[in-house]
């Protein structure tokens, strides 16, 4: 099959699992293939994506190979596919706008971006590089509080007519100027704000699920959040955390049997220890009541590598949006949106995502339950051979 293109804006940690993430992928078969919720998505494997574009605003990065580019101070993720050859995609100057926080050059070069002496390229000549590079579609991947960047990224992506996924919580799919923009151009949109495959986010929303499932009330929950990686030192910043702690926030809220008092919830980044890296440790607190008003608590950490937990999700978001591509379907992704990011334009429960995102797949749901009962195959298969 032909390949999905695909373009970068933010060559952080987050590109570099995804980027690995399709090589580690590529010579692998399903039987190997540990930490994928889809191996295929209409016909298409992780391996069948190719990165022809890549933008950042790091002089250890611009004008490096995108493959290099990966492994480049400030990044810090865990490399587990290391031997990667030269793509032959040299990574270009971006805007910079609000792409970084000034707290961040009181810190060393080697946890904060080094600014490329570069100048910064304008709309169109962004344009011109997707446009050159056939570029199909383009992942945001900026920095937390990046609202004039994402904007700029997503006005690029609608000038070229690509696809654009937005992994960060500024609101462009869920922002109903910019959804109806890319539904007027038939271009396919997905977000806003990637959930990681197994983190924080999504761990209270299924607990808090099960709260509402189980007949227990809740009465008070916290999420705290410390990471050693750039995103986290860029978070000191308050000022840039709006719209983080409104989509974290949201999508716990979105799942509760009522809503909690503003004070009775609290959801959010907390703090920077650098010698965590990209290791992000959670800790969530739940409490409520159960059968005769009898009170009950729960806490739970969580411990995973940040960028490889959303790189997977991210993986099938580019897949859904090909799909689109192909199928002529423009605007917001509902389903894959609802499934893959924190705060889409309508909230639904994990497991209705879920479902909503195997049928976009498949089309339809008969088709759906032939993929259903052909995976019961393949696991029934797999088993046997162990």
């Amino acid at each position: 099959m032909s390949k999905i293109k695909i373009a970068i804006a933010g060559v952080g940690n987050c590109a570099s699992s995804l980027v690995q993430g399709i090589h580690y992928y590529r010579d692998k078969n399903f039987q190997d293939a540990i930490g994928l919720m889809h191996w295929e998505i209409g016909g298409y494997k992780p391996g069948d994506i190719e990165v022809v574009a890549a933008f950042d605003i790091d002089r250890r990065k611009v004008g490096k190979d995108v493959n290099e580019a990966i492994f480049a101070g400030p990044n810090c993720t865990t490399v587990f596919c290391p031997d990667l050859y030269a793509s032959g995609v040299t990574v270009q100057m971006g805007r910079i706008l609000d792409g970084f926080s000034d707290h961040m050059q009181e810190y060393e070069d080697k946890y904060t971006f080094v600014p490329a002496d570069e100048p910064e390229p304008d709309l169109a000549e962004v344009v011109k590089i997707l446009k050159d590079t056939d570029a199909q579609i383009l992942l945001n991947y900026m920095p937390v509080g990046s609202e004039e960047a994402t904007r700029f990224y997503a006005e690029c992506a609608l000038e070229a007519g690509v696809a654009f996924i937005n992994n960060i919580p500024v609101f462009i799919a869920s922002n109903p100027e910019w959804a109806k923009r890319f539904r007027e151009k038939n271009i396919p949109l997905i977000g806003d704000d990637i959930k990681s495959q197994l983190g924080a986010t999504i761990t209270h929303r299924t607990l808090t699920d099960l709260f509402k499932k189980r007949g227990v009330k809740l009465e008070r929950t916290y999420q705290l959040n410390t990471g050693g990686n750039t995103d986290f030192l860029n978070m000191l910043n308050r000022h840039r955390l709006a719209s983080k702690k409104k989509s974290k926030t949201e999508a716990v809220q979105a799942v509760a049997a009522n809503r909690l008092a503003n004070e009775n919830i609290h959801v959010g980044p907390s703090d920077y220890v650098p010698w965590q890296k990209d290791n992000k440790v959670c800790f969530i607190r739940m409490e409520g009541r159960l059968f005769g008003d009898v009170p009950m608590d729960l806490e739970l950490r969580l411990s995973v590598e940040d960028s490889p937990n959303s790189a997977g999700v991210a993986i099938d978001a580019v897949r859904c949006a090909k799909l689109a591509l192909e199928r002529g379907q423009g605007g917001v992704l509902e389903a894959p949106s609802a499934y893959f990011c924190k705060h889409p334009p309508r909230q639904f429960t994990d497991d209705e995502a879920f479902h909503m995102t195997e049928s976009f797949i498949a089309k339809d749901r008969d088709n759906v339950r032939e993929m259903s009962d052909y995976r019961c195959w393949q696991g029934q298969q797999i088993a046997a051979q162990v």
